[in-house]
């Protein structure tokens, strides 16, 4: 299995970039299972244009390091989105990469070329917040899930942690550090099912 998680604080040692660590962690220790991380806010990614360019060819005329990301998207059997959550959404990190699969949609629903089959694929959001608040996730689910049908992934369970403000909270707590390591361990029971 190949495991990319795509992280979308600005911070590489934060809550959000800890609980996709110990979820890496415990699928290359427990299942040998490949795991590559990309630090959104270390790259050059333009917020789209909204040009309409992809609409002809399925393809994204921004030249920057997003190019890369979609080759690592589509080979990816399991894609994680990491974020703290912000006004009640994905940081503006991982939006713009979110909003640039536009070309991706493009393809899928103007240019009708569908992914090949790959139900197999699933992708699965990894958020912490400070708060919590009742509908807390409810927009950074939505967007994830939205991204999921344009890629032909399916949404897969999520990791959300409340009551995350302080730095190291999930680091420090021992009882959100082993839900971070369930969390992993039954992905790996799910893959083991379908196979």
């Amino acid at each position: 299995m190949k495991n990319l998680f795509i992280l979308g604080s600005p911070r590489k040692d934060g809550n959000s970039a800890t609980m996709a660590r110990v979820v890496a962690d415990e699928l290359v220790q427990s299942a040998k299972e490949s795991v590559e991380f990309i630090y959104l806010n270390s790259l050059s990614i333009q917020a789209c244009q909204g040009c309409g360019a992809c609409s002809q060819t399925g393809k994204c005329v921004l030249d920057d390091d997003m190019q890369q990301l979609y080759t690592k998207t589509e080979a990816a059997d399991r894609l994680f989105l990491v974020s703290p959550i912000y006004f009640y959404s994905v940081t503006a990190q991982l939006k713009c990469y979110i909003d640039r699969c536009q070309a991706q949609w493009a393809k899928k629903y103007i240019l009708k070329q569908r992914n090949k089959d790959q139900n197999y694929r699933s992708a699965h959001l990894l958020s912490c917040a400070a708060t919590n608040g009742k509908k807390l996730f409810d927009g950074a689910e939505f967007i994830v899930k939205c991204l999921c049908d344009t890629l032909d992934i399916q949404y897969g369970k999520a990791l959300l942690i409340r009551n995350a403000e302080e730095e190291g909270a999930i680091k420090n707590n021992n009882d959100t550090i082993a839900s971070c390591s369930a969390f992993a361990k039954e992905l790996i029971r799910s893959a083991k099912k379908q196979a």
